[in-house]
């Protein structure tokens, strides 16, 4: 696995240097047809380099699409590819953007590859194997208390009364909610110990599937809300240190009870 770990990351740096050479910090789009048509370019970009790479070292291995964010995966590998996970600020001129790729065997990830061109940062894991930025170790945060966490979010595109109401009901309870686009960047932060929590409302699989593999890896817990571990097909995600995740999903549980 570790070989193919390697394969996979240089096939990411090769599509990462195509989406740099591309950049501009000084974009800036009118409007969102000028950012759906940009966001469409640069997935072009990177898929016509990534897919054929990915098919070549993984000939059996399926590539997810749209149609597979809210079922179960048949069983079998699975490429889980996100070409510019951020498009909306790459096209803005921000730095949070990425590729990213996972591998999910029998619905659980066990290969992980995400690379920040700006930046040059290059997180990556296996099943069993650790998590990696950059070649050195990542570990969770230690806190236990969650009055002392900071947790974090995505804004879904749908579910906003019931985001907002989770929203609310954690505000009293943590040290600080931070909302932020795109999936990747917080569960990075999880992974990294820099913040303690993340949850999502959202069917995302190719967003959150590499950042699963990478926070349990650093010693995470990933779970959907009902406290299952989190596999594909799983629309609510809860992610965070060991010493929070229980409390913060009991917290998300009881909001969802009116």
């Amino acid at each position: 696995m570790e070989q193919l770990l390697n394969q996979v990351e240089a096939v990411v740096l090769q599509a990462g240097e195509a989406l740099l050479d591309g950049y501009a910090t000084t974009a800036r789009p009118a409007t969102k047809a000028d950012m759906a048509r940009a966001g469409r370019r640069l997935d072009e970009l990177v898929t016509a380099i990534l897919q054929p790479a990915l098919a070549d070292l993984r000939p059996e291995a399926r590539w997810a699409g749209d149609d597979q964010e809210m079922t179960k995966l048949p069983p079998g590998e699975w490429w889980a590819v996100d070409p510019t996970e951020g498009a909306v600020n790459y096209v803005h001129g921000m730095d949070e953007w990425a590729v990213t790729v996972a591998l999910i065997r029998d619905n659980v990830p066990v290969l992980a590859v995400v690379h920040q061109p700006v930046g040059d940062r290059t997180w990556t894991a296996v099943r069993g194997g650790g998590t990696l930025l950059n070649g050195k170790p990542l570990t969770v945060s230690a806190k236990t208390e969650l009055d002392a966490a900071i947790v974090t979010m995505t804004q879904p595109r749908t579910q906003n009364r019931r985001f907002g109401d989770a929203v609310a009901t954690l505000l009293d309870e943590v040290l600080f909610v931070r909302s932020t686009v795109p999936s990747t960047f917080p569960q990075l932060d999880v992974a990294a110990g820099h913040v303690d929590a993340y949850w999502q409302y959202e069917c995302d699989l190719v967003g959150v599937a590499a950042g699963v593999l990478l926070i349990t890896e650093a010693g995470g817990v990933v779970t959907d809300l009902r406290g299952e571990p989190w596999r594909p097909g799983h629309c609510d995600i809860v992610a965070g240190a060991p010493g929070v995740h229980k409390e913060l999903l009991a917290l998300l549980q009881a909001g969802e009870v009116h």
